[in-house]
């Protein structure tokens, strides 16, 4: 998409949207809300809805790192600590390992 192409108004909308629509459980939104729209929000000469397409950016940006730590953190102690789990982790797990024979 080229963000060029488009009036301040309709950057702003689109930029709010993907904000909004993060807290859908979609945090890769966030992360692409944060890479399409940081340019147009820190490096353009300024304009009137830039102020607020910079806040989301930042939000965006805050909310999809988190995300990234909280999954990332997840994977990491489920992995580690699956075996012993036991039946508990093969009830949330959606592929079962054989073991080692």
């Amino acid at each position: 998409m080229d963000l060029s192409k488009m009036k301040n108004d309709r950057k702003l909308y689109l930029c709010r949207w993907y904000f909004y629509a993060g807290f859908a459980c979609l945090p890769f939104l966030w992360c692409v809300n944060f890479v399409w729209f940081f340019s147009e929000a820190f490096r353009k000469p300024s304009y009137e809805e830039q102020k607020q397409i910079r806040k989301y950016v930042i939000v965006s940006g805050i909310g999809g790192l988190l995300w990234i730590i909280a999954i990332t953190t997840w994977v990491v102690i489920f992995q580690t600590h699956r075996a012993a789990w036991g039946e508990a982790a093969d009830k949330i797990s959606f592929i079962i390992p054989a073991g080692i024979p």
